[in-house]
């Protein structure tokens, strides 16, 4: 595999160490090279480790070092991921509104690109942003057009996601044994993939679990993630559905 999948297979699995020796070696192989697209592959895998760490402003600070790099190469390809990265750092932060101008200016990017996954996971993100907003219909909707693109896609590394994303619908709507149902699926579905979720969507989940152990209990709880760890994805959906 070459630098982009070692480290991005590294930072899955969670082994954040690993990924910050691997970049920081790239930074200097790639700034010696003049290879922008390593540089900014690297500066932007160590913004997610700060982001994973909770260190957001210093996160934000390497996705702009990133940004910077693509910026002056003229590849406009290579602002794709620092700019995911800033969006996320903004609605990590709270700020939702910004986040979501600068999701919808990320799926803008990712559109002239002509990437339709990440035109697609942009959009998994600016639903969450709706969500926090309290604009439980819009995030509704982008949800259920997520997850029917990512099943007829079989877009497999997303399942996860679509889980967490309906885990995360299911407690705003008050639902916290369907919520917890799903986090026991999504926990399932990251671990059949060997992966861990990206920062954001890591806090998002945790906050489905604490939600629904406070509304139901620890031993209900228990009982409900047991029961979602055993479901399919995709019948996870019709499984008592709303």
């Amino acid at each position: 595999m070459n630098f982009s999948e070692n480290v991005r297979s590294a930072f899955r699995r969670g082994e954040s160490d690993a990924v910050v020796r691997m970049s920081e070696a790239e930074i200097e192989r790639a700034r010696a090279a003049g290879d922008p697209a390593g540089e900014v592959e690297a500066r932007y895998s160590l913004a997610r480790v700060a982001i994973r760490g909770g260190d957001l402003p210093g996160g934000e600070t390497r996705a702009r070092e990133a940004l910077a790099v693509a910026l002056r190469s003229g590849d406009r390809s290579l602002e794709e991921r620092p700019r995911h990265v800033l969006a996320a750092v903004a609605r990590m932060s709270g700020d939702l509104l910004r986040a979501r101008d600068l999701y919808l200016e990320s799926i803008a990017l990712n559109e002239a690109l002509d990437r339709p996954m990440m035109v697609n996971s942009e959009y998994h993100n600016l639903a969450f942003c709706e969500l926090g907003l309290g604009n439980l219909d819009v995030a509704r909707k982008l949800f259920d057009e997520g997850r029917e693109r990512v099943f007829r896609n079989g877009w497999d590394d997303f399942v996860p996601y679509v889980c967490l994303a309906g885990a995360a619908l299911a407690s705003a709507e008050g639902d916290h044994a369907r919520a917890a149902r799903l986090a026991g699926v999504a926990d399932a579905a990251f671990a059949s993939l060997g992966q861990v979720p990206d920062p954001d969507d890591a806090a998002d989940l945790a906050k489905v679990r604490a939600a629904a152990v406070e509304a139901l209990g620890r031993a209900a709880f228990d009982e409900e993630y047991a029961r979602g760890r055993l479901l399919d994805p995709r019948a996870a959906f019709t499984d008592d559905r709303r």
